[in-house]
């Protein structure tokens, strides 16, 4: 029976890889999105949050399933599929990188910019950007397990505390959790289900175990444990988000602005109903989701760009953060995005950012079931249940994308 309880306790320990990845996905745009659906139909919508949380938790494993049992990385699997996933993934790579390095640092500006009134939103932005920097290209994956976890009890305790305070409203939040389509609501429902949380950096979930040390079948129980918890928490923090969406805004018909500025906006709705200490804490809880994305791609999505300049050099193993590619990226998340906050987005990079991204998530999963059906995947390989599952995730995200499309260029 000891011997039991210490497994157990050993085993607990491993967690770790699911909260960086669930941590990174969730930026301050997927925030916002949340808190205007919440905004413009009440809880009508919270049933979509728990698809979309059900969604990541299904491709999340997939990423998992495959690295372990090929004990191999993703984009080792997606070079088997055929030259043409470089061509699409290595522009990609770049392009989300010169962006991100932007949008990503920019809600960390907007965050400690509301919290010290006066301070620039720039100046803190590149702070952040340089700060992940050194301790991604210092820190081992410990120290940003740790710091990832540190930034996800603050993003918990911080939102879904305040979500709290409208527990007075629990008849409508349950009527949420019944699906229903509000006229004019499909484009949210979309966002909700498919879109939050829904990057590049769920394929990056491999390679932060690897750096874990989890390789081989035998964490298969662990790397599913360790995703559905991580992601779980993900999706109470995101039903946090739409509760006080509809609690604050929806019921005062109050509107906020879209991008990360409407976190901003609702740390003054809540400064109005609950006075400046309730705002401060949301603002750290808002800092804290937008400083653990950030440092997440910094790690993660680095590791990925190391290992496909790998494949693409014939030097195929196991990436590292001492790796020259992956400090060369790091370099380009932070530096040359420097000259978008001074200079604003260009028009033209922005489309093709957009474009690019409604094409990943359908990328991912329609790559994912081809993978998982293959005769490498031994007895990992997909069974009907998780064929008609992961069918269903890729179709909604096949929906999804083409919605961004039609949005990018008609927009």
């Amino acid at each position: 029976m000891a011997s039991q309880q210490l497994e157990v306790r050993k085993n607990w320990r491993q967690l770790g890889p699911g909260i960086v990845a669930a941590a990174t996905g969730v930026g301050g745009a997927d925030l916002v999105a949340t808190l205007i659906a919440g905004q413009k139909y009440g809880h009508a919508l919270l049933w979509a949050c728990i698809v979309g949380t059900v969604m990541k938790i299904i491709l999340v494993e997939g990423v998992g399933r495959y690295s372990l049992a090929t004990d191999s990385t993703i984009f080792h699997g997606w070079r088997s599929l055929g030259q043409w996933t470089a061509w699409y993934f290595g522009p990609y790579l770049i392009i989300w990188g010169f962006v991100y390095g932007a949008a990503g640092t920019s809600g960390v500006g907007l965050a400690m910019a509301a919290l010290l009134p006066g301070t620039s939103i720039t100046m803190w932005a590149i702070v952040g950007g340089l700060v992940c920097l050194v301790l991604a290209w210092v820190g081992r994956y410990g120290l940003i397990e740790k710091l990832m976890s540190l930034m996800v009890a603050v993003m918990f305790f911080t939102v879904v505390g305040i979500s709290t305070l409208s527990l007075g409203h629990i008849p409508e939040i349950l009527a949420g959790l019944v699906p229903t389509m509000p006229d004019g609501s499909l484009v949210y429902v979309m966002s909700l289900a498919g879109g939050i949380g829904g990057t590049v950096t769920l394929a990056a979930y491999g390679y932060w175990f690897q750096q874990k040390g989890w390789h081989g079948p035998q964490w298969m129980n662990i790397m599913r444990v360790d995703n559905a918890i991580a992601y779980a928490l993900t999706g109470i923090f995101v039903i946090s988000m739409l509760i006080i969406g509809a609690d604050l805004l929806h019921s005062a018909n109050i509107a906020v602005s879209n991008g990360d500025s409407g976190l901003v906006d609702l740390a003054g709705v809540l400064e109005d109903r609950y006075g400046a200490a309730i705002a401060k804490i949301y603002l750290l809880g808002f800092l804290a989701a937008a400083f653990s994305s950030i440092l997440g791609v910094w790690n993660g999505v680095s590791l990925m760009f190391a290992d496909f300049v790998g494949h693409l050099k014939r030097e195929e193993g196991h990436v590292s953060t001492n790796d020259k590619y992956f400090r060369g990226y790091l370099l380009w998340l932070t530096f040359p995005p420097m000259l978008l906050h001074l200079l604003g987005k260009p028009t033209g990079l922005v489309i093709t950012y957009g474009v690019m991204g409604a094409l990943f998530m359908p990328f991912l999963a329609i790559t994912l079931l081809l993978l998982l059906n293959r005769r490498e995947m031994g007895a990992w390989k997909n069974g009907w249940a998780m064929n008609l599952s992961l069918g269903a995730v890729a179709t909604i995200f096949v929906v999804v994308g083409a919605e961004q499309l039609i949005g990018e260029f008609s927009g």
